[in-house]
């Protein structure tokens, strides 16, 4: 890096090498939904084990960010990250080969794991190699685009390894990325530690994961099958926790969590932000792509594929953002942003199940477009926000924002589009009573039951329950948009009146940046 702080071209190659993991991260999320039935048909998991192979992934990225945040700033980020990063490789050659349903769960928990100690490292190293607000901005949008868009061409990809190989070589990608991350970390990413900090208390790391995985599992549980004793016992033992752990931090001279950043104005608005933002999108993004296949008639593969316009909408907005937050006040850009989305997200509540699926294309890339600037300048924001020390323990706690937000956004929508799928449905006379109840769970139950109707009884009952879920999109469009608005608003109103006194010391950078 130059004596100015600006980066030379060392550091743009490694945010390369940073952006590479990440789109590998992200896309590992989605890529595996296409390989479900060719693995189901060779491991012949059970009901509960597929779920596990599933989402146990995503529970362990989302129950260790903040520990692994706040190691990275202990032990160093770029060690973290290559720890990280061999660990990946390994537990996917592992998933790629599992001849049993445990083995590749245990295999997806690893990678989980690993995830999480990729996320936070790759953004606090940005956070360091990047020290210009106009560059850093860049090179966030830069990550910002990879871990949006991996998300988004899973499904593709997905669909074109399994043409050609078998469902373990979803995971083999992973491994070339992790070698070159190996080879190229030492010589290309400095490295950062907190010299200042203490031990981490294995207390506090046993609390954080009771308190965030009973939450996100309750979450996810009951936007698939409702609220019941597990769950409501899951949610109760998180926040127990959770309530528990805040005490511990506030007494601990070296906190896991450092509870003074939330008495930074800036800090705390573009959190909760970047929650609902992820609340909105994953709940509004859970529903469309069911529209697109259940009403629509896409399949998997072609579903993934009108979705790379939301894809490139994001990657243009990330990259628009940083350059209108120049010549504008930054909080203007993100407020109008987060409108654009709304807008987008109201059209919506104009696609029917006829020719939907091209308002429901353009509705999303308008929404992706205009949350684009979110996510990007909500991070810078977090980032700058903290002293250089604590980038790894923040950036974790932006991540676990859009984890909570996700999952969430699923359990919250998902539950009012069933809720409203459920009361507009209208079964036709003469459908079998256990037939009936399977069409009312849900829309993907009444495309199952129709399959084995008469043509008189499946065509009304298809009918009316791709009308029932239009109108639980419809109506979650709609209150998505009226978060969206309201977030818009209040934040622009808050962040307007700039960084508020705070025992913490924000870096010089954000003086010049705003």
């Amino acid at each position: 890096m130059n004596t100015d702080n600006t980066a030379g071209r060392r550091e743009w190659i490694g945010l390369a090498v940073l952006a590479l993991p990440t789109l590998l991260l992200s896309l590992d999320m989605s890529v595996l939904h296409l390989a479900v039935p060719h693995l189901a048909a060779d491991l012949r998991p059970t009901s509960t084990e597929l779920l596990w192979i599933i989402d146990v992934y995503g529970f362990m990225i989302a129950g260790f960010l903040v520990t692994m945040g706040t190691l990275g700033d202990r032990i160093g980020r770029r060690k973290l990250l290559m720890i990280g990063g061999a660990a990946f490789g390994v537990a996917s050659v592992v998933a790629a080969f599992a001849a049993s349903p445990a083995m590749l769960i245990g295999a997806r928990a690893l990678l989980g794991v690993a995830g999480a100690t990729l996320m936070p490292s790759t953004l606090a190293l940005i956070s360091t190699m990047f020290q210009q607000p106009k560059q850093r901005g860049t090179a966030i949008a830069v990550w910002m685009s990879c871990f949006m868009g991996g998300m988004v061409i899973g499904p593709v990809v997905g669909g074109v390894l399994l043409e050609t190989f078998w469902w373990g070589a979803v995971f083999l990608l992973a491994v070339p990325v992790m070698v070159l991350l190996l080879i190229t970390a030492p010589k290309l990413l400095p490295e950062h530690r907190d010299e200042q900090a203490g031990r981490l208390d294995p207390v506090s790391v046993v609390l954080s994961l009771v308190t965030i995985l009973p939450v996100v599992f309750a979450l996810k549980e009951i936007a698939k099958d409702g609220p019941s004793t597990v769950t409501v016992l899951a949610l109760l033992v998180g926040l127990s926790a959770g309530v528990t752990f805040v005490r511990r931090q506030r007494r601990l001279t070296d906190p896991m969590l450092d509870l003074r950043l939330f008495a930074n104005r800036r800090f705390t608005t573009a959190l909760c932000i970047i929650l609902v933002g992820a609340l909105t999108m994953g709940g509004v993004f859970l529903l469309v792509s069911q529209y697109l296949q259940l009403v629509g008639g896409l399949p998997t593969s072609e579903a993934g594929l009108v979705l790379v316009p939301q894809a490139l909408a994001v990657v243009l907005g990330s990259h628009i953002a940083p350059k209108l937050a120049v010549r504008y006040r930054p909080e203007f850009v993100l407020g109008f942003g987060m409108l654009i989305a709304a807008g987008g997200l109201l059209l919506f509540t104009q696609a029917d199940n006829g020719n939907g699926v091209v308002l429901v294309v353009i509705g999303m890339s308008i929404a992706a477009f205009g949350m684009g600037p979110q996510g990007v300048l909500c991070t810078e924001m977090v980032i700058s926000s903290v002293p250089p020390a604590r980038a790894g323990a923040a950036s974790a706690m932006s991540e676990t924002g859009a984890e909570f937000g996700i999952a969430m956004g699923i359990a919250l929508f998902g539950s009012v589009g069933t809720a409203v799928y459920r009361d507009e449905l209208t079964v036709p006379v003469g459908v079998p009573a256990d037939a009936a109840a399977v069409a009312g769970d849900s829309m993907a139950g009444a495309a199952h039951v129709a399959g084995g109707l008469h043509h008189d009884l499946a065509a009304p009952l298809l009918a009316s329950a791709k009308d029932a879920f239009t109108g639980g999109l419809h109506t979650v469009a709609g209150i998505g948009a009226a978060i969206v608005i309201t977030f818009a608003l209040v934040g622009m109103a808050i962040l307007r009146k700039g960084p508020a006194k705070t025992p913490v010391t924000p870096e010089p950078e954000l003086v010049a940046a705003h």
